[in-house]
């Protein structure tokens, strides 16, 4: 697939916001990511192949950059961005409504890739704030992956439906003579 140079700066941009925005709330200790707004605004505007591609770019960069553990989710990026411009091509960013089921479809796929990441490479443990209820539930009975998957899906559940939000809402701001051309944006109006 070929880019023009409006997709490429757009997609350069992401990856900066991604960047950026991960890093502040990894700096802030929230219990959240917001690290995938870039990517998710991309899949709306764009497609999967280019979030895919600025969601895995922003992890391997950020990874390089500033937080090596980053680069280890660059799978959940990548799976993140194909979903996001799928579930735009279904017109699944067109509305609020949508957009938040659009999050929770995110969520999920995103959490099922992550699990084996966080069990397998790290041990449960990432310095996240999923590492505390992860923590909690081993300490109640629940086996590792039982415990990861959980406090994930918890985590990601807000994490995911806001950016899907923050990216519905930049991208629903756009200026039409920039959004226009866009392949992806003309099945997100409402």
């Amino acid at each position: 697939m070929k880019f023009d140079n409006r997709t490429l700066v757009l997609m350069a941009a992401a990856i900066v916001i991604n960047i950026v925005v991960g890093q502040i709330v990894s700096w802030v200790k929230l219990p959240l990511f917001l690290d995938s707004i870039g990517t998710v605004l991309v899949g709306i505007l764009v497609g999967p192949i280019a979030a895919a591609v600025v969601g895995t770019l922003a992890n391997l960069i950020w990874g390089l950059l500033f937080d090596p553990v980053a680069a280890a989710f660059f799978p959940v990026a990548l799976v993140i961005g194909l979903t996001a411009g799928i579930l735009a091509r279904y017109g699944w960013f067109s509305s609020l409504a949508k957009t938040i089921v659009a999050g929770v479809i995110i969520c999920v796929i995103s959490t099922i890739v992550s699990i084996p990441i966080v069990v397998y490479m790290f041990g449960g443990v990432t310095g996240s704030g999923t590492d505390f209820a992860t923590a909690y539930m081993l300490a109640m009975g629940q086996n590792l992956i039982q415990s990861v998957a959980i406090s994930n899906l918890v985590q990601n559940m807000g994490d995911k439906i806001i950016t899907a939000v923050v990216a519905f809402l930049i991208a629903s701001r756009l200026p039409r003579n920039l959004t226009s051309s866009l392949p992806f944006f003309a099945y997100s109006r409402t």
